[in-house]
């Protein structure tokens, strides 16, 4: 957990701050909390935090002066300014002291958010790499490119803060790429490795966006030799980073630099999931791939919208529901082949990991790669619908979880990662300081089951894979999954799948 600590001489605005976030759910927490400069620098002379979250105008000192001041005692300290003045003095001051952002009062819920959201995501860099201690000019600077492109600025704003650093978007079009180094290579190292390779192209704008990819700004003076000189562009970056290998780059398309810059950088990172759908590529170009995003009526990935929205209804039965019919009804078109379906399913799980991270800003992409590798290596139908509505009840569980109280939340995150384990309400209570009566309670209200019956399907689902994929003897498995007498591990199994576990293990 990152810790927050928040500064603020109007009681009431700090009591807002402790509720309309979940910051459990977010990984942070608020550790220490002050109503003026000086309470603050007093207590974080001997509590550490990872976050500052201060207003401006406060007495005794005030929110600049307190960022000096703390800045000589923790100097990696993340500051986010909170302030009721729209003043470009302080905003100017503010940058040069390192600040995440400078948000005015009232607070819009989702900028607050997603600045909490960049300013962790910088945070997890750093302990990754611990190589994040960059200049505070290039962390504003990115967080600013950041908001441009998801259009989180106002364009008065953005051109303010882009004179301010020194950004040239005097060109009337723009293409978006995006580059994405080979696993293993440090995402600050491989930006710093860019900046090189591209210090002499003025035209090219580069940040790095949340994701850790490097984003590539071109400006174009006209269409047709502009995408011919940003081809040359990416042939020699491309040459000159070979120790990245293997290198993944996607490009937009070319657009207006006024009001189409988001466009274009959205169409690049949509490109750039289809590199799990075509690993042997090095470049994608959204014009490739635009009739699988946008559409033809004639796709097999046709009428996502009706899936997107029992996703956003985090209705996990009708979604499996859908998948078997959509199936279904593939099967018995014209034309259809194996191929095209095993298409379906890899488009799919795109559409799955892409949907998921628009709305939680985040991904979870190990259970989506995998599901990549095992649609390539089966032949088989059934094993592709299998596979899909893993990944589909996964999505949704996600969806469902981020939605619970942290005390809840916890006791989900202990279940996923200890189910081997021997657990229960007694000992969850103890753990998390709540009585178990009230925790079984609360957890019935909040997962839509009860604590036994979540624990047993969870336990079954694991066991499922083990039988699948392993070939461990039942007695082996019970076990790893939590079950300790056989007998009642055969149970459980019949009672949710209907079959016992070695009947299952024949069938697959």
């Amino acid at each position: 957990m990152y810790k927050v600590f928040i500064v603020d001489d109007e009681p009431f605005i700090i009591e807002g701050l402790y509720d309309i976030v979940d910051w459990a759910g977010m990984g942070m927490e608020i550790v220490g909390r002050a109503e003026n400069g000086q309470e603050a620098l007093e207590a974080l002379t001997s509590l550490r935090a990872d976050i500052l979250i201060t207003d401006i105008s406060m007495p005794l000192m005030n929110g600049l002066d307190l960022i000096r001041a703390v800045r000589r005692i923790q100097p990696a300290l993340k500051v986010i300014i909170l302030s009721g003045y729209d003043e470009f003095g302080y905003l100017k001051e503010g940058m040069t002291l390192g600040i995440e952002n400078y948000l005015l009062k009232p607070i819009n819920l989702e900028e607050f958010k997603a600045t909490l959201s960049n300013a962790v995501e910088k945070l997890n860099m750093s302990r990754a790499e611990d190589e994040m201690n960059a200049h505070s000019i290039s962390i504003l600077r990115d967080n600013v490119m950041h908001r441009w492109l998801r259009d989180q600025i106002a364009p008065e704003e953005f051109r303010e803060r882009a004179e301010l650093l020194g950004l040239q978007m005097n060109k009337p079009l723009l293409l978006a790429a995006l580059l994405r180094p080979g696993p293993g290579f440090g995402s600050a190292e491989f930006l710093q490795a860019v900046g090189e390779a591209l210090a002499s192209s003025s035209s090219i704008i580069l940040f790095q966006d949340i994701e850790g990819d490097a984003v590539l700004l071109h400006g174009l003076s006209e269409y047709q030799r502009g995408k011919e000189e940003v081809e040359r562009c990416h042939e020699r970056l491309i040459g000159q980073l070979a120790a990245f290998q293997p290198l993944r780059l996607s490009l937009g398309s070319v657009v207006e630099t006024e009001g189409g810059a988001a466009q274009s950088y959205t169409q690049a990172k949509k490109a750039q999931e289809y590199f799990m759908l075509f690993p042997e590529r090095s470049l994608i170009r959204y014009e490739e791939i635009r009739s699988r995003t946008e559409g033809d009526g004639r796709e097999v990935t046709q009428n996502w919208e009706q899936v997107q929205r029992l996703i956003l209804a985090k209705d996990k039965e009708a979604l499996l529901r859908r998948i078997d019919e959509r199936f279904e009804q593939l099967r018995h078109m014209e034309g259809v082949t194996p191929e095209i379906l095993q298409d379906f399913s890899m488009e799919w799980l795109i559409r799955f990991k892409m949907q998921l991270k628009e709305i939680r800003h985040s991904e979870e992409p190990e259970l989506y790669q995998e599901g990549f590798r095992r649609i390539r290596e089966t032949a088989s139908i059934h094993e592709w619908i299998y596979i899909l509505k893993e990944a589909a009840a996964f999505t949704i569980d996600l969806l469902i979880r981020d939605v619970k109280s942290p005390v809840v939340q916890q006791v989900l995150n202990f279940i996923h990662e200890s189910y081997s384990e021997d657990i229960s309400l007694k000992t969850l209570g103890a753990q998390f300081h709540i009585h178990p009566v009230y925790l079984g309670q609360l957890f019935s209200k909040e997962v839509g089951d009860t604590f036994t019956e979540y624990i047993n399907r969870y336990r079954i689902e694991k066991a499922k894979e083990e039988l699948r994929y392993t070939s461990c003897k039942v007695q082996e498995i019970a076990r790893n999954v939590g079950y300790w007498e056989t007998g009642y591990f055969y149970k459980q199994f019949k009672k949710y799948v209907g079959i016992s576990p070695t009947e299952y293990k024949g069938l697959v």
